[in-house]
């Protein structure tokens, strides 16, 4: 069983059951970005530090990065989004993540938002 925390950056973590960990927007976001035209990935095997730029995403609106919420080394990346960035408009929190990242201190994970924090966090947005 997964479970699923969130940053004010309006980023999704999904904590794997092999210990592994899926970065992804959030709905919320995607939905105040629109329509996603490029998605740049990190490399597979860079090592990077809580707060560095992960990836770069550009929307019909505006630029944007994908911060590192924790430190830690990237495992995988969706190539999907190269061809179709379109993917995190249509599936923010499945198909449409960024990245899989080893977690360098995973009890960081716990000073993020659950689910019902993050509903509290934007909306109080509005």
């Amino acid at each position: 069983m997964s479970t699923t925390r969130y940053t004010q950056e309006h980023e999704w973590l999904r904590i794997e059951a092999d210990g592994l960990v899926t970065v992804g927007i959030t709905d919320f976001a995607q939905g105040h970005l629109g329509d996603l035209v490029y998605v740049q990935l990190p490399e597979v095997g860079a090592e990077l530090g809580k707060g560095e730029e992960a990836a770069v995403i550009e929307s019909v609106k505006t630029a944007g990065e994908i911060m590192m919420p924790t430190a830690g080394t990237i495992v995988e990346v969706n190539t999907l989004l190269a061809d179709e960035p379109g993917k995190v408009n249509e599936e923010p929190l499945a198909g449409g993540w960024f990245f899989k990242m080893k977690v360098n201190h995973p009890d960081e994970l716990d000073a993020l938002m659950d689910e019902a924090a993050y509903a509290t966090f934007i909306a109080d947005l509005d």
